[in-house]
């Protein structure tokens, strides 16, 4: 099965909604609609972190001490094992992220 998913026409009901594109392997592909910040969270392995449209302030924290980067369109974020952060949209933004499936 062949499907073209247009990101930039993707919006969910609520921040953080999301399409799920892919299963593989316990892996969760999904696109992600979000126009407010989610909560600070360790996921369940690593995760990548796509911004397909919009801009996010992306925050974690390394040995104790508070870190973040504007990403944007294009920009891919990798929390490894343990990383903890959170993701700020400013305005709307596409998000996709690709986890441990059933991830926080």
């Amino acid at each position: 099965m062949q499907r073209i998913i247009r990101s930039q026409d993707f919006t969910a009901e609520r921040p953080w909604g999301a399409q799920d594109i892919a299963q593989m392997d316990g892996t969760s592909v999904r696109l992600h609609w979000t126009d407010q910040p989610y909560i600070w969270h360790v996921n369940d392995g690593e995760e990548v972190f796509a911004v397909m449209q919009g801009q996010v302030v992306m925050h974690w924290r390394e040995a104790g001490e508070a870190k973040q980067a504007l990403l944007q369109a294009g920009d891919i974020f990798h929390a490894g094992v343990g990383c903890e952060h959170v993701a700020h949209p400013q305005g709307e933004a596409r998000i996709l992220v690709i986890e441990k499936a059933g991830s926080v």
